[in-house]
């Protein structure tokens, strides 16, 4: 008997690394990848729109042998993008290329200078520095999918509520905006969501998920008061539900967030 359970732990312990040394595998492809990248976003209060323009995305790979230290610029329409557009879980084809490997390291967003908000219906100049015009964020395996050995996936959330700030005055009155880009990478299979819907309308709710100092934010849908807040990393949230016209706030807490799944909230209903 003991020999036999001595067997079957081999034989476990043998496809675990059998398992382990495959994924590694997959994860550190050295041959042709085909990458494709989307474009989200968390919404911002403070904005009915938010325009950046977005000239240029590069990505680095972990490879000396590449010419321009690695940087490999992808396929994209550059132009201007109204971000918010893309908020409650929804997304756009933003850039896509081959890769000679899938050891993405870095990311380089170039901004150009045609940067906008919109205010009370009004439109107002959005001021980036020449030093501020590139962003870069690093990436490891974490931060993307793998649909196949040679098809990568990540989301770019380029976070509007982070990257726009007042001027040296501090007040949102003045209608005087600065851009310091603020972006995130995130894949689907390590992060999760959250999603629910508020009412009534007149609330004019904001919807917050907190977990120590983070604080993600969503603004409901007009049409059916939905949200969902992408991106999550795995853990427990307090959700905060914040009322507007005279409207309480709602808060729940322990609100459970696992990785590549969808975290539903009972409807939410607000009271004066």
């Amino acid at each position: 008997m003991k020999n036999i359970h001595l067997n079957f732990a081999v034989i476990a312990l043998t496809l675990t690394s059998i398992f382990y040394a495959c994924q590694k595998e997959v994860m550190s492809k050295n041959g042709p990848s085909k990458l494709t990248v989307f474009l989200t976003d968390h919404a911002t209060p403070v904005f009915d729109s938010v325009f950046i323009d977005i000239q240029k995305l590069e990505v680095k790979l972990e490879d000396d042998t590449l010419s321009n230290g690695g940087w490999i610029e992808l396929t994209i329409r550059p132009g201007v993008y109204n971000i918010l557009r893309f908020r409650n879980g929804l997304d756009t084809l933003f850039a896509n290329g081959t890769l000679s490997n899938n050891r993405i390291r870095k990311i380089r967003l170039t901004l150009g200078t045609q940067n906008s908000v919109m205010k009370d219906g009004q439109l107002f100049p959005l001021r980036i520095k020449d030093n501020e015009k590139q962003v870069v964020a690093n990436i490891d395996n974490s931060n993307f999918d793998i649909a196949a050995p040679d098809q990568v996936f990540f989301w770019i959330d380029f976070d509007a509520g982070r990257s726009i700030q007042a001027d040296n005055s501090g007040s949102w009155n003045n209608n005087s905006f600065e851009l310091k880009a603020h972006i995130r990478v995130f894949g689907k299979r390590n992060s999760g969501s959250i999603e629910g819907s508020v009412s009534p309308k007149a609330a004019d709710p904001v919807v917050m998920a907190i977990t120590g100092s983070d604080t993600t934010m969503a603004i409901p849908d007009d049409d059916d008061g939905e949200f969902k807040i992408v991106g999550l990393n795995a853990g427990s949230y307090k959700v905060l539900i914040d009322g507007n016209n005279g409207y309480s706030d709602t808060t729940i807490v322990n609100v459970v967030v696992r990785n590549n799944e969808n975290t539903h909230l009972p409807a939410i209903i607000l009271h004066r």
